[in-house]
């Protein structure tokens, strides 16, 4: 599976892993790390369907659903009806 957010949609990106001393003698490239989203397994209850779901969301995305409301979020992203 994937590793991305259900409300968000953010996944991994690649960035330049970039030391010090590369810095300065403008030599000697570390390469290419890959970055993961800060990623949370979780079982919110949505109170309006009186039942609880699973989900694997970001640290942003529980932000979202705590902003907005749980069920208001996961309409808007698809994973309720």
């Amino acid at each position: 599976m994937a590793k991305i957010c259900v409300i968000t949609k953010k996944s991994s990106v690649v960035g330049g892993g970039y030391s010090n001393r590369t810095r300065a003698t403008k030599f000697n490239p570390t390469g290419k790390v890959r970055k993961y989203t800060n990623l949370q397994k979780k079982r919110v209850f949505i109170p309006e369907l009186n039942k609880s779901v699973k989900i694997e969301v970001s640290a942003r995305g529980l932000r979202t659903m705590k902003k907005n409301g749980v069920y208001t979020t996961l309409l808007k992203a698809g994973l309720v009806k």
